[in-house]
């Protein structure tokens, strides 16, 4: 019989870099026969997959909702089928930003898989700038970080020495036992990221962790009538939507639109169109990157925030869109 597949859940909250880090391990000089790639989005549209395809990798998407909860059961089907179609070694699992953890090794390690596959490691993509304001983000944040093998400090270009190496030993209190690697652009090599000297992490007890309740800890509402197909997280207050238009955008008028865009709007990402171009749109943390977009040439974001001011904001997006 073969071997479990070896899961290895990358998880970090909206905006961290998990993409840039599979984009990367995708490119690398090393053997990826048997290992399948999994992209769970919190949202209608798939961004992150097309991101990955564009890359020329086949990658396969959950999208329309949180594997926590609302495709609890598709992700168990989707991760059967993957077993009984390719029996892979390795499996590369992206959750969306806003899961928990505990809840998608719980899946894995449920009767149904439990003899197919198993957690191998369970890798923390966490944004410095998000580490040093985490009081705003509460005991949600605070346990993605926590319940991490390895914690790839990302992003470390955007501080100060002086605070990264403070982030660094505060991690080490708050997670013993965890590997903490600074990183820009998630640049860690191949042996940090499979070695497998985690067995102490492994045997906490994670995946049945006293606070996850798996009724009521994380549900998500999706009112299919909304032209934006907004989905909210009542408990934590988190809202994404999608905003599509074939018309070009009016550059000037986006950057002032992402340029006043309160905290609470923590992710957007997708293709924009403009007269002359098509870019791709990475916003987090207030910071905003154009990256170069092959797909087509239209404008398809997926925005994310917590406790944002929805119509307002869709009502400021709508009017970045350039006369026809």
């Amino acid at each position: 019989m073969t071997d479990k597949a070896k899961v290895f859940l990358i998880t970090g909250f909206l905006g961290s870099g998990k993409t840039t880090l599979l984009k990367r391990i995708l490119s690398w000089q090393t053997d990826l026969t048997g290992t399948v790639v999994l992209v769970n989005e919190f949202g209608k549209v798939g961004i992150d997959g097309a991101v990955l395809k564009d890359a020329g990798s086949d990658v396969i998407e959950l999208t329309s909702g949180c594997i926590c909860c609302t495709i609890r059961s598709e992700l168990e089907d989707t991760l059967k089928s993957i077993w009984q179609r390719f029996k892979p070694e390795r499996i590369l699992l992206e959750a969306t930003g806003v899961a928990q953890p505990n809840a998608v090794v719980e899946i894995v390690e449920n009767d149904s898989l439990k003899n197919w596959m198993e957690i191998e490691k369970v890798v923390t993509v966490l944004d410095i700038r998000y580490w040093l304001h985490r009081e705003n983000f509460g005991q949600f944040f605070m346990k993605q970080v926590e319940e991490a093998h390895l914690i790839l400090l990302n992003k470390i270009d955007s501080a100060e020495k002086n605070q990264v190496s403070q982030s660094l030993s505060q991690l080490q209190q708050a997670v013993p036992g965890c590997r903490a690697i600074p990183t820009a652009y998630c640049k860690v090599d191949p042996e940090t990221l499979w070695s497998t000297g985690h067995q102490e992490m492994k045997n906490r007890g994670i995946g049945i962790l006293d606070f996850y309740q798996p009724e009521a800890e994380h549900t998500h509402q999706h009112d299919p009538a909304d032209e934006c197909a907004v989905e909210a997280d009542e408990d934590s207050g988190y809202i994404s939507f999608d905003f599509a238009s074939d018309q070009p955008m009016d550059e000037s008028v986006l950057n002032r639109f992402l340029d006043s865009l309160p905290w609470q709007v923590f992710r957007i990402k997708g293709p924009v169109r403009f007269p002359d171009r098509t870019v791709l749109l990475n916003f987090a943390a207030g910071q905003w990157s154009w990256d170069p977009w092959t797909g087509k040439p239209e404008t398809r974001l997926v925005l994310i925030g917590w406790e944002i001011e929805l119509e307002k904001i869709r009502s400021d997006l709508e009017n970045c869109v350039g006369p026809d």
